[in-house]
């Protein structure tokens, strides 16, 4: 609820429901998913996100507001998670199916040897090639716990994962299945990124912004306010109707370290 470029965001109106239910009831779709949790913060400004978890019977826990890192692992310790799987609050188009196909690279690299880490988008210098609002990371519990222990930089603490895959150096992988780049970091930590081609990474679908809040309520309305439709349809959708991707097309992506 404290964004700093749009306060209340994931409580914010989209097509008759708040933005966090959108990303909860389409992460919940994701088959491979055991149970979705929001992971709040004990901040006052927050109890209405509570509030909404207890009123739909969403499982919530709540924690620090700056340390992520140390929210993310109090609360997987306390689901009893063996994988965790990071979606943030601000992607109301999240792909199930995408989220899904994520996961499962971590049994395909795992055929490879150990895995800690994989995701389908990474930031610079390693890029994305998935819209932003489709970003998804898996990790192991145990990679969890051990950033959990080690990480010790602010950036490391707030955005949960960095610790996994910093100074990491990717090559293709030979896999038919998919396009998947592979490494270990520095810190020995096994780390997968999957890939698309062609490169989609500079649409935004993301909620940072009004217009980026703009852009996903015209998304939803032309899907008559339904939200199971893809991130392909939404493809589709901004290809037919460029106009729609210039509604945000000038919003600044915040880099790790903002």
């Amino acid at each position: 609820m404290s964004s700093s470029r749009l306060p209340g965001k994931v409580l914010l109106d989209i097509a008759g429901q708040p933005m966090l239910a959108r990303v909860v009831e389409r992460t919940r779709r994701a088959q491979t998913v055991d149970e979705v949790l929001v992971a709040t913060t004990t901040d006052a400004s927050d109890d209405p996100v509570a509030e909404l978890c207890e009123a739909r019977g969403y499982a919530c826990t709540r924690g620090s507001l700056l340390d992520v890192l140390d929210r993310y692992y109090q609360a997987a310790r306390q689901f009893k998670a063996d994988v965790v799987v990071r979606i943030t609050a601000d992607c109301p188009v999240i792909d199930p199916v995408l989220v899904d196909e994520t996961i499962a690279q971590l049994s395909v690299v795992r055929g490879q040897g150990p895995v800690d880490f994989v995701a389908n988008r990474l930031p610079p210098p390693w890029g994305r090639t998935y819209p932003i609002g489709l970003d998804t990371e898996v990790c192991t519990f145990t990679a969890l716990e051990r950033a959990w222990r080690e990480a010790d930089q602010p950036f490391q603490r707030e955005h949960v994962m960095p610790y996994l895959y910093e100074g990491v150096s990717l090559q293709p992988a030979s896999l038919p299945t998919c396009q998947l780049s592979v490494g270990v970091s520095p810190r020995g930590f096994r780390v997968a990124l999957l890939n698309h081609d062609p490169d989609y990474g500079s649409q935004r679908w993301t909620v940072d912004t009004a217009e980026d809040l703009e852009f996903i309520r015209q998304v939803y309305a032309r899907f008559d306010g339904r939200d199971d439709f893809s991130w392909r349809d939404v493809l589709a959708l901004v290809q037919r109707e460029p106009k729609l991707t210039a509604i945000n097309a000038k919003v600044h992506h915040k880099t790790l370290m903002e």
